[in-house]
C-alpha cells in the first residue's frame, strides 16, 4: 500500500496548478502525522482541503485544512 494526499480548493477541485509537495507514505498513520506537521503550509500555498488516498482508493476526502 501507497498513502498519499490529494489537494483541493474549497469546491472540492484538484489543484495542479502550482508546485506542491508529492510525498508518498508507507501507511495511513504516517500520512496523517505528516499532514499534522505541514497543514499551515499548504494552506499558504492555496490549498484548503485534502482527499487521503491508498493507491487510487480514497480513503476519505472534503477535510479542511482550516481549524475554524
Amino acid at each position: 500500500m501507497t498513502w498519499r494526499w490529494r489537494y483541493e480548493n474549497a469546491n472540492g477541485g484538484e489543484v495542479t496548478d502550482r508546485p506542491l509537495p508529492r510525498e508518498v507514505f508507507p501507511s495511513q498513520a504516517d500520512a496523517e502525522s505528516w499532514l499534522g506537521e505541514n497543514y499551515r503550509d499548504l494552506l499558504e500555498l492555496g490549498v484548503e482541503q485534502v482527499a487521503l488516498l491508498d493507491e487510487d482508493r480514497v480513503e476519505y476526502s472534503g477535510m479542511s485544512l482550516r481549524t475554524e
